[in-house]
């Protein structure tokens, strides 16, 4: 839907494309980001701007948003609950909603139904881990991604420990898929009302109609709270497992916790409805928010004629559950691992408890217990951007307005800490330690592209500092303008022209490398060697760096070696069998959308080979143990074999916007500025357990560095606010 004449043009900083669709409570909007990357943003009308009730419920809509941060949910990018005009901007999720698919296919059947039941019921799980009650579940809320289903809209969700907002003489929410209590006292209205609505949404799925469609709203509404909803045309299995979802007590039905458990032991063939009497419809009163695209969830076989029989049986949860299982044991067993569209399978484990990793004979640090901290910076309003090393047992720290911090890994307690007050440059986090020297940024009047500083390991104090450039992000996609190898600290002067080599203790000037005439060039580091990667300057002021060359230097005299082109761009990783590995990265227009290949440095050979991934992949790239990861913005992480450019595997997760890997103790994790963590097997990406969040952040930032670190069998990860936290890797923090 294009934009009308009165529509913004942009919304704080996003420029609009499109309008998704209007609610009663604002518009909701298609924009982008400097970076080409979509984001939906709501916009409040103008209108209810100036009623303090609407904004109320406005800034409990952005709070929960943010408190939930799962695979199943849109997570929030930006928001300005306090602007004249509010707004909120989320990831877009691109696909159909459920109302939209039922509308325009029909109801779904078979596995594509169980999926969709399992996905909303470990949406709905997450939803409440986080200590938020959603309260607005319907079909139209539910957008059906190729990743899965995902459910958005927060706007009269309330975390579970708040009263809720008093709307005098308004019925807030949609009848049909409302629960009774929630009809009947909106004060009490806690986590399994969302149960009963989830119910008669799987209801909706299956047949085209919920369990109490009426003519009007009113009826609906009668039907809610005194009769029995109409399950006649559900497939017999999930209706034994839906049933006691849409009893009238709270305390009657199941938590989703419960109820994924029944659903995963459910086969993938669950049968079929019978085709609804009348054409399918809902009540569900709110514009649809996203245009139709191709449904991951599509159906399958034509229904069956049959029809089980209808009405709804008084059983208690326990008895139903168990009928349920023995049919589906004579049916054909009981599925152990689902499919999830893409060809990935979706580990049944992953329901947030802990599975140990192994780690035998690995120590904590001394003395240790779980800690969590904060470390104050020299600026309150910078962005994430703390980042630790792990050495023995201390952790260095720098970032956030913090030049360096030295923190023991047993407590938390910090030894020192040295503030930096300027702002620093994104990404830019500590350089690097030695046995005695840290090294990290400093932004500054005199150096306002920052310096680099040394601080004595044991004290803080400053041993020396040096100019620096920013540059390296045009060049290679990251910000790496300063490397540590070995006693030696590989820096880019100031004025962008040269390489710098120091000892990283005293400061002493080593050697300087000039760049290529017309060219900007950024330190690569590969294991033992260094490489310049440089780019046409010309290249580089158009933002299209097309034609990048790599050059080895020699360590001890920054000598360099013959230029090598590469098909550019392309964003360095890492290592793999000697060779160093590039992913390349694939262009929409101008805009980065992902990777789409990898290529390969030899140093021995001097030659540059390329591998095509099947499709592009999007996300946050890293590299460990010689293995190239991607994590999505929706809590896909991807493996790559660097080699081939085959995929390994990939495994949905419900950590969004995390960066890593971080390799240790046999797992690899990957966390969110949130705190949230995933711990997954190197081997196939079994989900080896996940905690809940940390902190309240946000998790749009793509390309973010690694924000956990190894201190023997802890865990430190950092979070949003300079928060960080610590914990045994055998006893990870609970999910809620």
């Amino acid at each position: 839907m294009t934009l009308r004449g009165g529509d913004p043009a942009e919304i704080g900083g996003y420029r609009l494309e499109a309008r998704l669709g209007s609610g009663g409570m604002g518009t909701v909007f298609l924009g982008r980001t400097d970076s080409g990357r979509p984001v939906a943003i709501k916009l409040i009308h103008q209108q209810y701007a100036a009623d303090e009730e609407f904004r109320i419920r406005f800034r409990q809509e952005v709070a929960a948003a943010r408190r939930v941060s799962g695979a199943f949910t849109a997570a929030v990018v930006d928001a300005a609950p306090d602007a004249e005009q509010p707004w909120m901007a989320t990831t877009y999720i691109e696909g159909p909603t459920l109302a939209q698919r039922v509308s325009t296919e029909g109801p779904l059947a078979g596995a594509p139904l169980r999926t969709l039941a399992i996905g909303l019921t470990e949406a709905l799980r997450d939803i409440h881990r986080a200590g938020v009650v959603h309260r607005d579940l319907k079909p139209s809320n539910v957008v059906l991604s190729p990743e899965g289903p995902r459910v958005i809209d927060f706007g009269i969700s309330r975390a579970a420990d708040q009263q809720t907002l008093t709307m005098t003489g308004r019925v807030i929410g949609t009848p049909p898929f409302m629960s009774p209590e929630q009809l009947q006292d909106p004060r009490g209205v806690g986590p399994r009302s969302d149960v009963f609505s989830l119910g008669t949404l799987l209801v909706y799925a299956a047949t085209g109609q919920g369990p109490f469609d009426a003519d009007s709203p009113y009826l609906s509404a009668y039907q809610v709270v005194h009769e029995e909803p109409a399950l006649g045309p559900v497939p017999a299995l999930l209706r034994a497992v839906v049933e006691p979802c849409l009893a009238k007590e709270p305390e009657g039905r199941p938590t989703a916790g419960e109820l994924l458990v029944r659903l995963r032991d459910l086969p993938t063939d669950l049968g079929d409805a019978a085709a609804p009497a009348a054409p399918a419809r809902t009540r569900d009163t709110a514009t649809q928010h996203h245009p139709p695209a191709r449904d991951a969830t599509a159906p399958g076989p034509d229904p069956a004629a049959e029809k089980p029989a209808g009405g709804r049986l008084r059983r208690s949860w326990r008895p139903v559950l168990a009928a349920a299982v023995a049919v589906a044991a004579v049916g054909g067993g009981i599925a152990a691992v689902t499919t999830d569209g893409l060809g990935s399978r979706t580990d049944p484990r992953d329901d947030g408890r802990s599975h140990s990793v192994a780690a035998p004979g690995v120590p904590l640090p001394k003395g240790f217990t779980p800690w969590r901290t904060t470390v104050r910076g020299g600026r309150e309003d910078i962005p994430d951007e703390l980042r630790c090393i792990a050495r023995g047992d201390t952790l260095f720290c720098g970032g956030g307005g913090v030049l360096a911090t030295r923190i023991r890994s047993a407590d938390g307690s910090r030894v020192w800490t040295r503030t930096s007050p300027g702002v620093p440059v994104q990404g830019m986090h500590l350089v690097g330690a030695t046995a005695d020297t840290v090294l990290g940024y400093r932004i500054s009047d005199r150096y306002p592209k920052g310096e680099v500083v040394a601080l004595d390991a044991d004290n803080g104090r400053e041993r020396w500092s040096a100019p620096s450039g920013a540059q390296s992000m045009a060049v290679t996609g990251r910000s790496q303008d300063a490397v540590l190898m070995g006693s030696s600290v590989v820096t880019v002067d100031a004025a962008n022209t040269r390489f710098e080599a120091r000892d990283a203790r005293s400061g002493r000037l080593a050697w300087t490398t000039p760049f290529p005439a017309h060219t900007q060039c950024s330190p690569v580091p590969a294991g033992p060697h260094l490489y310049a990667m440089c780019a046409p300057s010309a290249e580089i002021d158009d933002v299209e760096v097309r034609h990048p060359t790599l050059r080895p230097l020699d360590r001890a005299s920054g000598v360099p070696g013959r230029p090598v082109a590469v098909d550019g761009p392309a964003v360095p990783m890492g290592v793999a069998a000697g060779r160093l590995v590039l992913l390349q990265v694939h262009l929409r227009g101008p805009a980065m959308a992902g990777y789409e290949g990898v290529a390969r440095f030899d140093p021995a050979t001097r030659r540059v080979t390329y591998s095509r991934l099947p499709e592009p992949v999007e996300g946050t790239p890293g590299m460990a143990d010689g293995t190239v990861y991607v994590s999505g913005q929706t809590g896909r992480v991807t493996a790559l074999d660097p080699l081939t450019g085959r995929r390994k595997w990939a495994r949905q997760t419900s950590v969004e916007g995390a960066s890593g890997p971080v390799a240790g103790l046999g797992a690899l994790y990957f966390s969110s500025a949130t705190g949230r963590v995933v711990a997954l097997s190197p081997h196939d990406g079994t989900v080896l357990w996940t905690t809940g969040p940390q902190a309240d952040g946000l998790t749009g930032e793509q390309g973010a560095s690694p924000r956990a670190a190894v201190a023997g069998r802890a865990l430190v990860v950092a979070a949003a606010r300079n928060t960080l936290v610590a914990f045994d890797t055998r006893r990870p923090p609970a999910t809620g």
